[in-house]
């Protein structure tokens, strides 16, 4: 009878379910904000009133890996927030599924990047000269090269030199460009004590010279080189975001197949 009686009394956690909710209602909201900045983004630059300039963009765009970000996490957070409060099966394991899929596709990629870290190294160095090319070509890309120039205080892939590939940069005869044979800003060694930025300062710095010449007024370090040098003294920073991402997920992956469990012992009593 204490057996038929617990089976009938049996019911979805409370606490389960609106722990759930309030995890997934984060990144619900976080992922309609990261679509809202992308279609912010793509108006400031026109792409929404001429959709070809999205075809038409030689680089990277940034705006796309936003979007991208936030599709997923908002399709996600809706998947677990309803599947949480209308205690559907199938949302709740759609969210599990697909939180599990991107958890191995993360260990894959630390594995492969392990293993590869050469053709890992060449492809890294021949997508950053594709994106100096388009540098002029979307401001969110040209933002994104300077910012990383800055940051790690480097220029080019391998030396400033690769801003020859870029038709307003390039030393050729037959530029017309202000900025032939200069470099973008953001590889200039700036003065702290700066109020403004002198955004002309690399104006025909690889006239003449060398790099020798150039290491007092530009950065000559290429960035893969300086992004390899930041990587070991950063270990500890890299492996905590991995472990705490990880953890996050593990967390949504328990707290969905434990809603699952609940759902279909309740639903046993009814058959």
């Amino acid at each position: 009878l204490s057996r038929h009686n617990y089976f009938m009394n049996a019911e979805v956690s409370c606490c389960y379910k609106y722990l759930m909710f309030s995890y997934n209602i984060v990144f619900w909201l976080a992922g309609a904000a990261f679509i809202a900045i992308g279609f912010w983004a793509w108006s400031e630059k026109g792409v929404l009133l001429d959709l070809t300039l999205v075809t038409r963009m030689h680089g990277f765009d940034p705006v796309w890996l936003v979007m991208l970000v936030g599709t997923v996490t908002f399709v996600l957070g809706f998947a677990g927030c309803v599947g949480a409060l209308r205690e559907n099966i199938c949302l709740l394991k759609f969210f599990s599924g697909v939180i599990g899929f991107i958890f191995f596709l993360e260990l894959t990629a630390a594995v492969l990047a392990l293993v590869f870290q050469e053709p890992l190294r060449e492809w890294i160095s021949e997508f950053f000269l594709a994106n100096v090319k388009a540098y002029r070509d979307d401001i969110d890309l040209q933002n994104l090269i300077d910012s990383l120039q800055k940051l790690n205080h480097c220029c080019g892939s391998k030396d400033p030199n690769d801003w020859n590939l870029n038709v307003y940069f390039n030393c050729t005869q037959s530029n017309p460009s202000r900025e032939k044979c200069g470099v973008p800003f953001s590889c200039c060694i700036s003065d702290p004590a700066d109020a403004v930025v002198n955004t002309q300062c690399g104006y025909d710095i690889r006239v003449s010279g060398s790099l020798d010449k150039w290491s007092s007024i530009i950065y000559t370090k290429g960035c893969i080189s300086a992004l390899e040098e930041w990587f070991p003294r950063n270990i500890y920073i890299v492996a905590g975001v991995f472990i705490v991402i990880s953890l996050l997920q593990m967390v949504g992956i328990f707290l969905a197949r434990t809603l699952i469990g609940d759902i279909e012992k309740v639903k046993c009593n009814y058959y």
